[in-house]
């Protein structure tokens, strides 16, 4: 088993890798103190984390001499009764859920790979990463060693790096801080840092007070996204219904351009 270190992206959120290779990766994620930091509600947006990891490690593994990976998309699917799962783990304790990730046809200039992931012997959620190939960097970004980057950080919003949530104009606009141990090899954000923040906008974006719970979530990268100052995830509702939900979600750069899309949609209780 794999520990990752604290300056990381994946050792922020706990993440142990058990196996790993071409055909598998296999991994698990404490999942104490998740909480939608924008609404309260319970939340599995952390499972986006660990998605992108298990599935760009099976994708990157089939990589060729002097190629590299970039995800390019990411889907995630939630059971109708994960959160109800997640709730009962907590009561009996605390919460890992594993996830166990494999290729999906062949490898081309992409690679798709699937995930389902569990809560004890309870199959949650599944989800596939298709990732591109780029040529190798030359250089990559350096961890920060600095005694903050080493530091735990409990519940979603700490380990996300978020600001304060705002609302304005229909749109739940959640701050991403700079924060290097969320930055990946090439120094942008982790793609599934990303992603679980997309998701938290999205889900308050439709939640009608507790009422809807995120059924699925799709996410497109479009280019690099940078923390600044003005870095963002904003969650825009495009219907809110009796029974379902759809909201579309941006990861907004600090340079103002739209890095990565999403698009939540959430289900009745």
């Amino acid at each position: 088993m794999s520990h990752h270190p604290l300056n990381t992206p994946i050792g922020r959120f706990g993440i142990d890798t058990v196996a790993e290779g071409d055909t598998t990766c296999v991994a698990t994620m404490p999942l104490d103190d998740m909480v939608n930091p924008v609404t309260g509600a319970p939340s599995l947006a952390a499972l986006a984390m660990l998605l992108d990891h298990v599935g760009g490690v099976v994708n990157h593994y089939r990589r060729g001499a002097g190629e590299w990976t970039v995800s390019s998309e990411l889907a995630l699917e939630l059971g109708p009764d994960a959160i109800d799962v997640l709730a009962a783990a907590a009561r009996a304790g605390a919460v890992t859920v594993t996830g166990d990730a494999r290729p999906f046809g062949p490898k081309t200039a992409t690679a798709l790979a699937e995930a389902v992931f569990r809560i004890g012997d309870v199959p949650v959620a599944t989800g596939t990463v298709r990732s591109f190939y780029i040529e190798a960097p030359a250089t990559f970004a350096e961890s920060p060693v600095d005694p903050g980057a080493l530091e735990a950080r409990t519940g979603l919003a700490a380990k996300l790096a978020v600001g304060a949530a705002r609302t304005g104009d229909g749109a739940v606009v959640l701050p991403q801080r700079p924060d290097r141990v969320l930055e990946n090899s090439i120094g942008v954000i982790h793609g599934g840092v990303a992603s679980a923040g997309l998701e938290v906008v999205g889900a308050a974006a439709v939640d009608a007070g507790g009422a809807l719970r995120t059924a699925s979530l799709r996410v497109n990268f479009l280019r690099q996204f940078f923390a600044g100052d003005e870095s963002r995830y904003v969650g825009t509702p495009l219907r809110i219904g009796r029974r379902t939900g759809v909201a579309d979600a941006a990861a907004v750069g600090a340079d103002g351009r739209v890095a990565i899309t999403a698009r939540v949609t959430a289900y009745r209780c």
